[in-house]
């Protein structure tokens, strides 16, 4: 029991791989679909998906007729870039939409934005989604902050000027509290981490009251989930 513990501790995103069908962000590829709608992607856009994963985003673009490429730091799919959000492996001005789920909390944002900003034709859009934070941020083990974009989670005002201070306009900003809280229910559904750490002694006590702090914060809407698109000002 207590290495089932340590080895989710250590390696939170496989973890959730494992729990959960599909990408891992809320609202998964609905939210995605709905994401590149916003963004006006179809055929013939040059999409850079920041932080691509397995590719579940290029797939869905690609399915809409879009040229889509990823960017990660340890690439599994075609069509894949290694690179990272804040050196970006492409040209100035050659996309046309950078999208980027639930990854710039994981790194340095004012950089990252600069990239975007750099690859972007004028007029090009920026389409993100990511955790914001209204107040202080749970207790939770850092592991566990990376896995669920706490570590550099800012409130949506914070993130929303930061995105405007990089040089792009925001057109729209969605709160996606509810898919949080669906994806919160599909983890509850299949891991019964009561019962598993209610046997773990003190350390899974622990991690239970830390599990306990993230979900109140969750259901009083003090973590949440936003996307949004801007435009590039060139």
């Amino acid at each position: 029991m207590a290495g089932l513990l340590e080895a989710a501790l250590a390696n939170p995103w496989r973890t959730l791989d494992t729990v959960l069908d599909g990408p891992l962000h809320p609202g998964g590829t609905e939210a995605t679909a709905q994401l590149l709608d916003r963004a006006a992607v179809g055929p013939g856009t040059r999409l850079l998906d920041v932080g691509c994963g397995a590719g579940d985003a290029l797939a869905v673009a690609r399915d809409r007729g879009a040229e889509a490429v990823g960017v990660d730091p340890a690439p599994t799919t075609d069509r894949a870039l290694q690179g990272d959000a804040t050196a970006l492996p492409v040209r100035d001005g050659t996309v046309d939409v950078v999208l980027a789920e639930c990854v710039l909390c994981l790194t340095d944002l004012d950089a990252a934005l600069a990239e975007a900003d750099r690859v972007l034709r004028d007029g090009g859009r920026l389409a993100l989604s990511d955790v914001v934070v209204d107040g202080d941020r749970p207790d939770v083990p850092e592991s566990v902050a990376d896995a669920l974009c706490l570590t550099g989670a800012r409130s949506r005002e914070r993130l929303t000027d930061r995105v405007e201070a990089a040089g792009f306009e925001v057109e729209d900003l969605l709160d996606r509290h509810a898919d949080l809280l669906a994806m919160r229910d599909r983890v509850a559904e299949r891991v019964d981490y009561e019962g598993l750490l209610g046997v773990m002694g003190d350390r899974g006590q622990s991690a239970l009251s830390a599990i306990e702090e993230l979900e109140a914060a969750v259901e009083a809407g003090e973590v949440s989930y936003v996307s949004l698109v801007a435009t590039a000002q060139g």
